[in-house]
């Protein structure tokens, strides 16, 4: 066995297994330091909708910083683009980028109880090759870490932010269309996938969900649009009421998973539905529509920030939403041209935690 040091996290390599002790990654709901966002510029992926995408962007970051502050990270060049759309309210810095989604490329950060946090550097590959550059963003979790200040942790393993949901204690929940798709981690099974979530995470349970969403080919279907943990052993879960929705079996299928699920200290999980589905008329998107998903908010300090369709059902969503997360303002954001571009407000932002108080 060989043994090294990580800025004082100790990890303990046998062969292909190894542990890392020190670190966890903390639930959403945790207090934050701040929020990352990017800035949209790839107009191959938005076209005529990019004007659109940054009004949508600007907005969520507004909403974000009534509750905590707000980082926008924009391409050099881009960032007084950035500051005229978001205002004064959002700090604007830039860096090197392909894309404008946080949640998969920007670091996940993890912390200790010994006042020590820090940022584990997954591969990232634009979602199994689907965008040509990807380079910058691949690299740009390592630079958002310099620029903190934050200790780098790296991995060799591709993960986006987006296929995972943690509760802070000891339970990650996942879908095996994505995390087990090919165009990810070819060389790495199962249980090598998970031992790497395990020793850099710090999680000792994952729950493997079937099904992501059946439309969601952009990402191969990460859990963000499927459930998302709300406190300690419960659980939001996207439950669509009408049969002809195209995940109307699928998204049954996984909760009869997490209905027979207990989480990493043993509880069965409470599980709450949100059976609203928002579909938008869009020029350019295929078929003229987009879903807007409920399930994929951001957890702010003190509130919740929602992406919204404009539609009736959005009022009964945000109510659902609010009781998943009692004691925090919900706030709804229109988000079609976010939907467009292939994700929801959890998809364009990272939080950053708290570092814990030093023992």
């Amino acid at each position: 066995m060989t043994e090294f040091s990580v800025k004082n996290c100790s990890i303990h390599l046998n062969e292909e297994r190894y542990v890392m002790t020190a670190f966890r990654m903390p639930a959403e709901w945790s207090e934050h330091e701040g929020c990352l966002m990017a800035w949209p510029t790839r107009a191959d992926l938005w076209g005529s909708v990019l004007g659109a995408a940054k009004e949508e962007y600007a907005n969520v970051a507004r909403a974000i910083a009534e509750f905590e502050p707000v980082t926008m990270v924009a391409p050099p060049g881009c960032g007084g683009d950035a500051r005229t759309y978001c205002g004064d309210d959002v700090t604007v810095v830039e860096l090197p980028l392909d894309d404008s989604w946080f949640r998969d490329s920007a670091p996940l950060f993890v912390l200790d109880g010994d006042g020590r946090r820090a940022g584990v550097d997954f591969r990232f590959n634009a979602w199994g090759g689907k965008h040509q550059p990807h380079d910058a963003d691949d690299r740009v979790s390592g630079l958002l870490l310099d620029h903190l200040g934050i200790e780098r942790i790296h991995s060799d393993m591709v993960l986006e932010g987006g296929s995972i949901t943690v509760d802070g204690e000891g339970t990650l929940i996942t879908t095996e269309q994505c995390l087990l798709h090919p165009n990810r981690n070819p060389g790495m099974n199962r249980d090598e996938i998970e031992a790497e979530l395990r020793a850099r995470l710090g999680v000792s349970k994952v729950v493997w969900l079937p099904y992501g969403g059946l439309l969601d080919t952009e990402t191969d279907g990460h859990v963000d649009g499927v459930c998302a943990f709300a406190a300690p052993g419960t659980v939001v879960v996207s439950l669509p009421d009408d049969p002809a929705h195209p995940d109307f079996a699928r998204m049954r299928a996984n909760r009869a998973v997490l209905e027979v699920t207990t989480d990493a200290q043993g509880r069965p999980l409470e599980i709450i539905d949100v059976p609203q589905t928002a579909f938008v008329d869009l020029a350019r998107a295929p078929g003229g529509q987009v879903e807007v998903s409920y399930l994929n908010h951001y957890i702010a300090n003190g509130g919740v920030v929602v992406p919204v369709a404009g539609l009736p059902q959005d009022e009964d969503a945000l109510a659902v939403i609010a009781s998943a997360y009692p004691g925090r303002k919900v706030v709804g954001v229109p988000a079609p041209a976010i939907a467009f571009g292939g994700g929801g407000v959890h998809c364009i932002t990272q939080q950053i935690p708290l570092a814990p108080p030093i023992a």
